[in-house]
């Protein structure tokens, strides 16, 4: 609730949108960054795991503890559990799933910014591919593991990154400006065996999110399901997967988890959706 309140504040007020503008200017990003990966952040790491009720039974810990905040915040696993069935789509994270069916209108609501498709991927023809389709949401908190895997095989059709930028701060651009283009944003389009098209997004914020992806799997065009994508550092939350018309049927099981939000827990590798049919 306070972290909706801040983020309220900052994008949609114009005294929040100016200080927004006036960190951006300083380079507070950076700063902040660099604070995160240094030595001296290391006192943040027991308060983090005791605020946010982190279970570190099955992580990986360095002999010598983590060095820094965003070392733990990348933190590692000892060990992986994925479905490998066949025609299976999965989680991409840990986090929290809501779908969206896409349609002409649709316009997405992630962390208080809005997203129609043709902003969300900067590429209307690309949009157009996945009107009537469907979009999962999936939501990392800060207690989540912070890593996250390719949901299926597939080829490497494009690969982009759209950074983050500001809007004018006058009154009148907040009534008529969309929020969303104030967050960075990097995805590839990937052709699979079973679901088509597919886009795999990764999104973090303008200020302290990074989203770090691995870029050798680019040299070879192709990727495996299960495979590390990349992670995020500290600020960086949501993942959105985009499928075609008629290319999946839900996991009924997740609708047992169904919360009152309508949100559903998820674990990297769960398997959330099959193919509705052969393609």
């Amino acid at each position: 609730m306070r972290e909706s309140l801040i983020l309220w504040l900052l994008y949609r007020t114009v005294l929040g949108r100016m200080i927004l503008k006036l960190l951006v200017q300083l380079k507070v990003s950076k700063v902040v960054g660099y604070y995160l990966s240094s030595r001296a952040s290391r006192w943040i790491v027991p308060y983090y795991i005791r605020k946010h009720k982190i279970d570190m039974s099955d992580i990986k810990v360095p002999s010598e503890g983590f060095t820094s905040f965003n070392e733990f915040f990348t933190r590692k696993r000892e060990t992986e559990c994925f479905d490998m069935t066949y025609g299976h789509l999965i989680s991409p994270c840990d986090g929290f799933l809501s779908f969206v069916r896409i349609t002409g209108d649709t316009v997405l609501d992630i962390k208080s910014t809005k997203y129609t498709m043709d902003d969300l991927l900067k590429d209307h023809e690309l949009a157009g591919q996945f009107r009537e389709g469907s979009a999962l949401i999936f939501r990392l908190t800060p207690a989540n593991y912070h890593r996250y895997c390719y949901v299926a095989n597939g080829k490497i059709i494009l690969h982009r990154k759209i950074q983050g930028m500001l809007h004018c701060v006058r009154p009148i651009a907040i009534r008529t400006v969309p929020v969303f283009a104030q967050n960075s944003r990097e995805y590839q389009v990937l052709g699979t065996e079973h679901f088509g098209t597919v886009v795999q997004m990764e999104i973090g914020s303008l200020l302290v999110g990074k989203i770090r992806n691995d870029v050798s799997a680019l040299k070879f065009g192709y990727v495996q399901r299960s495979r590390e994508k990349g992670y995020f550092e500290f600020g960086g939350s949501t993942i959105i997967i985009l499928l075609q018309k008629n290319t999946i049927c839900l996991n009924e099981n997740l609708y047992k988890k169904q919360r009152s939000g309508g949100e559903i827990p998820v674990r990297m590798g769960e398997y959330v959706a099959r193919a509705e049919k052969e393609r």
